[in-house]
């Protein structure tokens, strides 16, 4: 999914965060970095969690795609930092839980959090969400999105078919075995106009 969707939507919806919410790769470097204007928030693009597709003869694979907020809070005084904590992870789920990132995906579900790291000055709390798209196209005017999907595109059209019958009965005393014995009895064409 598009981050830059989740951080708009957080930017809008989340008052007590105002402007300080941006994207990062490594919860590690944010541990490390200097001092920041807290509460602050960074989301990271997780995983992506492939399920075995849904259909035999097309590709119609779901993703999950697992994203956290990590918010950075002034842990001077641990009552007023845990009761902010309270008040932002509210704030969160009121602003992703049932949004929708992009019209090819599920609404976001909160899937859990944790405290990640607390010191004297900061704590950083981790909140996971996740939502799911399908990998393989729904309507065969949508370009693919898989190589199956490009390799039936390249096909010709199917433009009608002629079936030839070699029936069965009467079997042909001849034969050591009763089967068709080779003579077409039947022959009928179908042409397809779309």
């Amino acid at each position: 999914m598009k981050i830059s969707s989740v951080i708009t939507q957080l930017r809008n919806q989340c008052p007590t965060l105002g402007n300080r919410i941006t994207a990062g790769f490594d919860l590690v470097a944010l541990q490390a970095s200097g001092p920041v204007a807290m509460p602050a928030a960074y989301t990271m693009q997780v995983t992506d969690l492939a399920s075995n597709s849904t259909a035999q003869n097309l590709t119609a694979q779901p993703i999950r795609d697992r994203f956290e907020i990590v918010l950075a809070l002034d842990a001077t005084d641990a009552t007023k930092a845990l009761d902010l904590l309270h008040d932002l992870r509210a704030e969160l789920w009121r602003a992703l839980v049932g949004f929708k990132p992009g019209s090819d995906y599920s609404a976001i579900v909160y899937d859990g959090g944790e405290m990640v790291e607390i010191n004297n000055s900061r704590a950083f709390y981790r909140l996971r969400f996740f939502a799911e798209f399908q990998l393989g196209r729904n309507l065969p005017s949508q370009p693919a999105e898989s190589w199956h999907e490009r390799e039936l595109d390249g096909l010709a059209s199917f433009t009608g078919a002629t079936v030839r019958v070699d029936a069965i009965d009467p079997a042909d005393p001849n034969l050591k075995h009763p089967g068709p014995d080779g003579r077409v009895e039947l022959t009928f064409s179908g042409d397809v106009t779309p």
